[in-house]
């Protein structure tokens, strides 16, 4: 029961602590992991998937390894567990760097300065700025919102939850491998193959659950629950990502917006499935978009504290 006591306790505080101060400025500890990681991959690469399950395994290895040490530190003290869950959830949640960074979107798209609006595009996603306009930029941000809800938030609470600090620690690792390597162009299609797999087997449940949460708080920002239902049950499947169609689909239901569509990058262009009804997003629907990221944050991050009490207990 202590023990479930000090895990709640530790996911409610690192949010808030994150809400507070958002990501550290300097010394991350996961841009730290990130600088690590790119270094093992001078020694593990090779055109192959058997190199890419060796990287994927020495690095989420190490990390996990990381996790159980320091919660054996403080076994059985109820306070030290508490202070170490907060921190580690602190380092891996991403929900208010994220929020933030949309609103100075809308910002500076509503003030007229799309250069200022593309420079900041890359903090969010991996579109090519250049080629887009207003809307295209505010559509880029708005499904990057809503795809890092999940990710960034929603995903490391629960693993939180069921695993404690090595959960959290853990599903930061696979993720951010994922964000680095797990591309399908000709350098890591074969390399990056586990690092994809693998995050698209951490976020099947958490990209659900978000999709549940996103669509049950749908009045929030003046949608309806039956629209983001019924987006995410007709149009999720068709987006070649599992995880990531979910969390747009049913973002773009309850928002009443159509995302999806010619989608450009900088090693070229997609054709993605159109997701849910109605226009193309604009500026106001990127600020409703925050505002319900938001919503689902605390919602998840009571949800994840009570799973969290009541399992342990």
């Amino acid at each position: 029961m202590r023990t479930g006591i000090a895990i709640a306790a530790g996911l409610l505080l690192g949010f808030g602590l994150d809400r507070a101060l958002g990501d550290p400025r300097r010394g991350h500890p996961v841009a730290g992991f990130g600088s690590a990681a790119m270094k093992v991959e001078r020694l593990t690469y090779r055109d192959s998937r058997v190199a890419g399950v060796v990287h994927e395994i020495v690095l989420v290895g190490a990390v996990s390894g990381l996790g159980i040490g320091l919660r054996r530190t403080v076994a059985g003290r109820a306070l030290g567990e508490a202070v170490l869950t907060a921190a580690a959830t602190w380092t891996v949640l991403g929900g208010t760097s994220l929020a933030r960074t949309g609103r100075e979107m809308a910002d500076r798209l509503e003030s007229g300065d799309i250069d200022g609006a593309r420079a900041l595009l890359p903090s969010l996603c991996g579109r090519d700025p250049e080629v887009l306009d207003a809307d295209g930029l505010a559509r880029a941000a708005l499904e990057s919102i809503a795809e890092n809800t999940s990710d960034a938030t929603v995903a490391p609470l629960l693993w939180g939850a069921v695993a404690g600090v090595p959960g959290l620690l853990a599903y930061r690792a696979i993720n951010t491998l994922d964000a680095m390597v797990g591309y399908r162009n000709d350098r890591y299609r074969n390399f990056g193959w586990a690092a994809a797999r693998t995050d698209d087997v951490a976020n099947l449940a958490p990209a659900r659950i978000s999709g549940l949460i996103t669509t049950a708080l749908a009045p929030v920002v003046g949608g309806r629950p039956a629209d983001a239902w019924r987006a995410w049950r007709r149009d999720a499947a068709e987006h070649p990502s599992p995880n990531a169609g979910v969390a747009e689909a049913s973002m773009a239901g309850a928002l009443g917006v159509t995302l999806g569509g010619r989608t450009e990058y900088r090693h070229g262009t997609e054709l993605r499935p159109t997701l849910g009804d109605g226009p193309v997003p604009r500026v106001r629907d990127l600020r409703r978009a925050v505002r319900l990221s938001e919503a689902v944050q605390v919602a998840t991050v009571v949800a994840a504290a009570t799973a969290a009490y009541l399992r342990r207990r």
